[in-house]
């Protein structure tokens, strides 16, 4: 490969490719270039130096770092990479230049943002994943999707504005835009790049967003959102807040609060909208117990670890869904039931995904997990507070298994039969299935080849040292998960088998959001009615008032008014230099 080639920033070739998409008429070679660009850009990654500023440029006193790849985002970079490529190939039954194009942009939007060596650079691209995933939504064609996209696209916006008024601190303190991790939220800018972060990373009460749009986009757009937007989020707050003692609050809430979500709603896409905020706070906890340099960097390899295999088997579940929601119109849990007979296929590869977000040994989730949950036990040892943490997440793993891997599969493909006998889904999406689950098996399993197994997943790491004597494996862990998975099977078999188990039927799920867009909408409504009734009195006042200091005004400075008459002729010019003459005496001695 050519050295100018391995120097570019991969991410800039697939927006490029993206764009030429979206015109590119004939459906065989625009579906060449959206599979064959993320390959072309692995190998790009692959052969780029690490630790360097490949792409560097100065304006405006400003050093912008348009490329650098080091050891914490080159795993993230690869990670949507590789689901670039799987959406390519599960949306090959398609022929929509626009949603192939906008994918192809929005990962190359997303890959360029984690290699951007500086804020601003990491703002312009953070807008642009903003945009260009918009479309995903709209792509449905519905009206409840235009709805959601509107609303997405907005709060997607008010992040990156966040974002740009704490970067504008930094600069302004700092006199520099590097991306350096921050110390407290005292540092300029560091309360609203924290705030920004935490509005794509759908933090509790702002994570609305995320169940309104996901399930709402195509088949194909579902599979491509779950893969980017968060885990960007994700990669900033490991850059910029490592070992931020609120992250971990937080992430231990966001594991917790969507499991009694998922467990009550019907609509099985939604459920993995609330499954993506449990698995990211899993990643946010992390982040929060881990810091460069003087934490544990056993966190900060957990959440690195976890974000990669949680982008593949997520994909993956969504892809079966998809898949279901292709054949049969619906992915309500209600209409759904006994598809295992007509999509054998399907029902294994949710099944492989089931287990993998379950964390079950020998699949990518376990080795991922176990990071995170060692790393916070190992914190609990010297504090109280952690052990409630661990806790929390074990409760939260638990209810992982409950409704990603037993409610989704057991729903969609046994459960009650349906009647429903479709096709199997077409070749493609079992492709790039069988692809996602390849991959949640080979990174979980011990190496039986060298450099293969979960000990690959290590190497990647930002410390693949202290990664490499971590042993996920070990009776301990083995046992612990084990137990938590079989009684947490039990208690759902226990509940179905007693009629205990919330009932799938239609209907909507009220969530935090309500309370805020139903007090806002009534107060808009309430102000109306009030404007109504007593607007046009207000109005009428006003122009009273305003139209009697008006004439007193004139009256008292126009040519004809009072200062303009008698000794001082023209004294309006005078009093007006006089005053002139005060305000900048004034202005003077304030300075």
């Amino acid at each position: 490969m050519p050295a100018w080639l391995a120097a570019l920033n991969p991410g800039w070739l697939m927006i490029l490719v993206g764009l030429v998409a979206l015109v590119l008429p004939y459906r065989k070679v625009r579906q060449t270039l959206t599979v064959g660009t993320p390959i072309l850009a692995i190998a790009m990654l692959v052969m780029a130096p690490h630790e360097v500023d490949l792409l560097t440029a100065e304006a405006l006193d400003i050093t912008f770092s348009f490329y650098r790849v080091d050891s914490l985002n080159f795993i993230f970079g690869l990670a949507f990479l590789i689901a670039s490529l799987l959406n390519a190939i599960y949306a090959l039954h398609t022929n929509n230049p626009r949603q192939d194009g906008m994918a192809l942009a929005y990962a190359g939007a997303a890959v360029s943002a984690s290699f951007s060596g500086d804020l601003m650079t990491l703002f312009v691209f953070w807008e642009l994943t903003a945009i260009t995933s918009v479309f995903l939504i709209l792509q449905a064609g519905t009206r409840a999707a235009y709805f959601a996209s509107m609303r997405y696209l907005v709060i997607q916006i008010l992040s990156g504005v966040i974002l740009l008024d704490g970067l504008s601190y930094v600069w302004r303190y700092n006199g520099t835009l590097s991306l350096e991790a921050f110390q407290s939220f005292s540092d300029p800018g560091a309360i609203y790049i924290f705030i920004a972060l935490g509005i794509k990373a759908a933090f509790p009460f702002m994570h609305n967003w995320l169940q309104d749009s996901y399930p709402k986009s195509s088949v194909v757009g579902a599979v491509v959102l779950s893969a980017f937007t968060t885990k960007l989020a994700v990669y900033g707050f490991a850059r910029l807040f490592p070992g931020f003692d609120a992250l971990i609050w937080i992430g231990a809430i966001m594991t917790i609060f969507p499991v009694f979500f998922a467990v009550i709603e019907n609509d099985l896409r939604r459920v993995l909208a609330y499954s993506l905020n449990n698995q990211v706070g899993f990643m946010i906890c992390a982040i929060g117990v881990g810091a460069v340099g003087v934490g544990n960097p056993l966190a900060l390899n957990g959440a690195s670890a976890h974000a990669f295999a949680h982008i593949i088997y997520k994909a993956l579940l969504f892809m079966s869904m998809g898949a279901v929601l292709y054949r049969t119109g619906t992915t309500k849990a209600s209409e759904l039931g006994g598809l295992y007979r007509s999509m054998p296929w399907t029902t294994l590869f949710c099944i492989i995904g089931g287990l993998s977000i379950s964390a079950f040994p020998l699949f990518s989730g376990f080795v991922a997990k176990s990071l995170t949950m060692s790393a916070v036990a190992y914190e609990g040892v010297s504090d109280a507070g952690m052990v409630v943490v661990w806790l929390m997440l074990l409760f939260a793993s638990a209810g992982v298994l409950e409704h990603s891997g037993i409610k989704i599969p057991y729903f969609a493909f046994f459960g009650h039969d349906s009647g429903k006998r479709v096709k199997e889904a077409p070749f493609n999406m079992l492709l790039a299935m069988g692809m996602a689950a390849f991959l949640c098996i080979a990174v979980g399993m011990p190496a039986v080849i060298p450099g293969f197994g979960y000990q690959w997943l290590y190497s990647l790491l930002p410390y693949p040292i202290e990664a490499s004597s971590y042993q996920p494996f070990t009776l301990e862990h083995i046992l612990t998960q084990m137990q938590l998975l079989v009684l947490a099977t039990f208690a759902f078999i226990l509940l179905k088998r007693f009629a205990l188990y919330p009932a799938e039927k239609p209907g909507t799920i009220l969530d935090t959001d309500w309370l805020y867009r139903k007090a806002g909408y009534g107060f808009v409504q309430w102000s109306g009615t009030v404007w109504g009734k007593m607007g046009p009195a207000i109005s009428a006042m006003f122009g009273r008032v305003s139209d009697r200091a008006y004439k007193r005004l004139e009256s008292a400075f126009s040519p004809r008014g009072d200062l303009a008459r008698g000794g001082l002729s023209g004294g309006a010019a005078v009093w007006t230099a006089v005053l002139l003459a005060a305000v900048l005496l004034l202005s003077f001695l304030s300075s």
